[in-house]
């Protein structure tokens, strides 16, 4: 398994990690196969979106915000009860394909870190990419 370390800056933000996923593969020399990336945290996800138009990243923050409510009687004493509920709704693995030594996203998407409880240090994503042959 191969590691991606980041840095988040704000409180909640998504970031582009797709070059990072697309380097270890191509140093992997799979050319058919599986990508799993693992989020190591509790209060930040993966997904897959649009990774053309930075109003998405927005939006979907946005929506999030709305659904995951901070006016909730948590009983979690750290303050952020959101951020691991959110992070619940998204998802913190992913498989994507590999073809051709690539992953096979389509013409807009994007590998997204989400982070809910930044800013942090030393964020860590695990990627394994495993031949299908």
């Amino acid at each position: 398994m191969e590691s991606i370390k980041l840095d988040t800056h704000g409180w909640e933000e998504l970031v582009d990690i797709t070059a990072e996923i697309r380097r270890i593969v191509k140093q992997s020399g799979v050319s058919d196969g599986l990508c799993h990336i693992w989020c190591r945290h509790t209060t930040a996800a993966l997904t897959v979106n649009e990774n053309a138009d930075p109003d998405v990243k927005h939006d979907i923050l946005l929506a999030l915000s709305r659904i995951v409510s901070h006016d909730w009687p948590y009983l979690h004493s750290e303050g952020n009860s959101t951020a691991h509920v959110k992070s619940s709704l998204l998802c913190c693995e992913l498989t994507l394909p590999v073809c051709d030594g690539d992953l096979a996203l389509g013409r807009w998407q994007g590998v997204l870190f989400c982070e809910f409880d930044g800013p942090r240090t030393n964020r860590q994503i695990g990627v394994t990419v495993i031949p299908t042959r």
